[in-house]
């Protein structure tokens, strides 16, 4: 979509501030702040001028919004907040992001309230899409139903991804406005108990669903399968496995991307971590954020969050160094780097939590020397390791070894030989780490994860296991993994000559090792340890971790405090300021609503947001 995010920034600088029709103090409080009026954009060019306004929010930045609190990929909340990465940088730098790390932010925090306002505001501008087209007339050949579907998904995108951060949310649909200091979306009924808000997200997913076509003509738009497979997911987070299965079996047998491409894996799983148009939007591509650069959409040198270029991202680069002009941050945990330990057979140690055990992969002084994942090596930067064309990993670029450990960000970062094509000319340091690299919110490899899921649930070990193994065949492609004394092919995301791998790879699929029955002789529980293992390792850094967790403590209460305070508790060893942290259950699986919001919402006394419990 980057003709279209093109097309709002050009649109926002004359005046034409309609896209959103309020600007924002309460997330309903949004008075007109445009010259163009409601009535002047009921034109189809004005409603599909307000559409694109309505995706330009995919990426969390821009309008009222500029922060790292509302990144598309979550990386604070997603991995951060879970045991797949620090903070990084130094303890003091971005501080907001310690207390969340550490399970013990109030709700004061800045970094949601961004998340919050970021959302909130893109829920309103797919609202106003709607208002505006039930105003309008003479819309001529304009298909009024597929754009408020697009709408409807976004409306539902923008709820989603605040119900995995807040949970108890106000659902906001465009019957609601601030009018005259009454705020009219409460998340509590007159009994004061939570509404969810999950039926009305389920709804804009199945109207999107139903009305939109298969194909559209921009990649980035989003299409029925999209629809589809974010219906899934909500059904998923409420134990639904009947309902989802039925609808990720639809997108495997007969999903098509939103190019009309045939759902399948990218044979190199790097692949989908390149920022080059050939391989962007392929045929692993669900749904994803679009980025874009030198697009004339600004740059980042005063921090305004306008550019396309994944502003939200810019902190998570290695330190000073290689691709990196600032800053450190999200640095791959330890825990995360021994994750992809295999056994000698190639299949990872996921039993007893046996990963977690003998020496730490790359520790300076007594390193794991048995096999692992090729994937770690496309997840993290380590010493020692080719990252890309950019040479080696060596130690300068690791900001503060005593909190942030040895490892570099990987996923999001542009190749040497791309530097200023896919990203931004400019020379300010968070222009240099604008990317014109998608984020992927679902891959096809996610759809079959799930799937697996599923099947496990409802009793299919076998099928579960198919399932898991085609992910890992996939992972085991050795055109696809890093090599030494080998020269980089940004291009494709490939390394030739393919001669010595750059450390001890071997992995396999269950099936290939224990033959097809291996899931249904550990029965249900152990392989749906494997699966989970599974999704740790496949979207490692790609900000699912922490809502993974979430969405199996549904089925398991307590499963994500179990795992998370043993981390807490090895990581201290490594970062001290994770001493004494500790994951509250029954509290810390969703963050606290921003106090701000509370305050102005229930200022007459009465109220209608309620805060999260324990907070």
């Amino acid at each position: 979509m980057k003709r279209q995010y093109k097309f709002w920034i050009s649109f926002s600088i004359v005046g034409t501030c309609l896209i959103s029709l309020y600007s924002c103090k309460n997330f309903l409080d949004k008075p007109p702040i445009g010259a163009v009026s409601q009535q002047t954009l009921a034109t189809p060019e004005g409603i599909q001028q307000l559409l694109i306004g309505a995706y330009s929010l995919l990426d969390g930045e821009g309008g009222n919004n500029s922060g790292w609190g509302s990144a598309a990929s979550n990386w604070v909340y997603g991995d951060v907040c879970a045991d797949n990465a620090y903070k990084g940088s130094t303890p003091s730098d971005q501080g907001d992001i310690v207390p969340l790390e550490t399970w013990s932010a109030d709700p004061s925090n800045s970094y949601p309230a961004q998340k919050w306002d970021a959302m909130y505001d893109g829920i309103q501008r797919a609202n106003d899409v709607i208002r505006t087209i039930r105003i309008a007339k003479n819309l001529g050949t304009l298909d009024t139903t597929e754009v408020i579907a697009e709408a409807r998904f976004l409306r539902g995108f923008y709820h989603f991804e605040l119900y995995r951060v807040f949970k108890n949310i106000p659902y906001v649909d465009e019957s609601i406005t601030y009018t005259n200091n009454n705020f009219n979306a409460p998340n509590v009924d007159a009994s004061g108990n939570y509404i969810d808000p999950l039926p009305n997200i389920e709804a804009d997913f199945q109207f999107a669903m139903t009305n939109l076509p298969a194909v559209q003509s921009e990649p980035g738009r989003a299409n029925k399968y999209a629809a589809e497979a974010f219906l899934a997911w909500c059904y998923m987070y409420e134990l639904k496995y009947s309902q989802a299965k039925g609808l990720l079996d639809d997108i495997i047998q007969n999903g098509v991307n939103a190019k009309g491409q045939k759902y399948a894996l990218q044979p190199v799983f790097a692949n989908n971590f390149n920022p080059d148009p050939s391989a962007k939007n392929s045929t692993e591509s669900v749904f994803a954020v679009q980025m874009s650069v030198n697009d004339n959409s600004g740059d980042a040198a005063n921090i305004t969050g306008n550019a396309n270029g994944n502003y939200g991202d810019v902190l998570n680069f290695p330190y000073n160094a290689g691709p990196g002009a600032c800053c450190g941050f999200d640095n791959p945990s330890e825990d995360l780097a021994n994750a992809f330990k295999t056994d000698n057979n190639g299949l990872p140690l996921f039993q007893n939590n046996a990963y977690q055990q003998g020496n730490n992969v790359s520790d300076t002084l007594n390193p794991w020397t048995g096999f692992l994942d090729p994937r770690i090596d496309w997840t993290m930067g380590r010493p020692g390791i080719p990252y890309l064309d950019w040479g080696p990993q060596n130690p300068s670029w690791i900001r503060d070894v005593s909190n942030d450990w040895l490892f570099s960000p990987k996923k999001n970062v542009y190749a040497k030989s791309q530097k200023g094509t896919y990203s931004d000319v400019s020379t300010f340091w968070a222009s240099t780490e604008l990317t014109a690299n998608n984020v992927n919110v679902i891959r096809y490899s996610q759809i079959l994860l799930w799937e697996a899921e599923c099947n496990a649930e409802l009793g299919d070990l076998n099928q579960a296991q198919v399932y898991v193994d085609s992910v890992r065949a996939r992972a085991a492609n050795k055109a696809g993994w890093v090599y030494k004394n080998a020269s980089f092919d940004a291009k494709s995301f490939t390394y030739s000559p393919q001669t010595t791998p750059a450390d001890n790879y071997k992995i396999s699929t269950y099936t290939s090792v224990y033959g097809p029955g291996y899931f249904a002789s550990l029965g249900k529980n152990a392989a749906l340890e494997a699966i989970r293992f599974e999704e740790r390792l496949e979207f490692a850094m790609e900000g699912h971790r922490f809502f993974d967790l979430q969405r199996w403590d549904k089925e398991s209460p307590g499963y994500m405090a179990t795992v998370l305070n043993k981390y807490a508790q090895l990581t201290a060893v490594r970062v001290p300021y994770m001493t004494g942290a500790k994951f509250t259950q029954g509290k810390n699986e969703i963050f606290a609503i921003p106090q701000s919001q509370i305050d102005i919402e229930n200022k007459t006394g009465t109220i209608y947001l309620k805060q999260n419990p324990g907070y």
